[in-house]
């Protein structure tokens, strides 16, 4: 199983950007997926994530400006009206119940990380 992430780049306060990140592999079921994002000098910190039943989870700070979907083992992070204070590497997480040999494992899995910049 792997996670490919993209979308990332540079935009100006107020703009939007949207990520991907893939999923793939004998993917038997996608538990959650989630975003996390590590600024210069900052611990990683959750952004958004979204359960299997649909039930998401945004950080405070991106409430209302980001929204996370699943759909089709892809997980998209919607960010809008940008800041600054967004600025970071974006990172994808996912649980995943997969298929190995016979059976089943269930892991963590991360996606490469993705820099999003808000500047001017």
């Amino acid at each position: 199983v792997q996670l490919q992430a993209s979308g990332g780049g540079l935009v100006e306060p107020g703009g939007s950007l949207r990520l991907s990140c893939v999923a793939s592999g004998r993917i038997r079921n996608i538990n959650t997926m989630s975003w996390y994002r590590r600024a210069s000098g900052k611990q990683r910190e959750l952004v958004a994530s979204q359960n299997s039943d649909g039930s998401t989870n945004y950080a405070n700070s991106v409430k209302g400006r980001f929204a996370i979907s699943i759909a089709k083992n892809t997980a998209q992070l919607q960010m809008d009206g940008l800041k600054p204070d967004d600025t970071a590497v974006y990172f994808c997480h996912a649980d995943i119940t997969y298929y190995l040999g016979d059976g089943l494992m269930r892991e963590f899995f991360w996606g490469q990380g993705t820099q999003v910049t808000v500047s001017q």
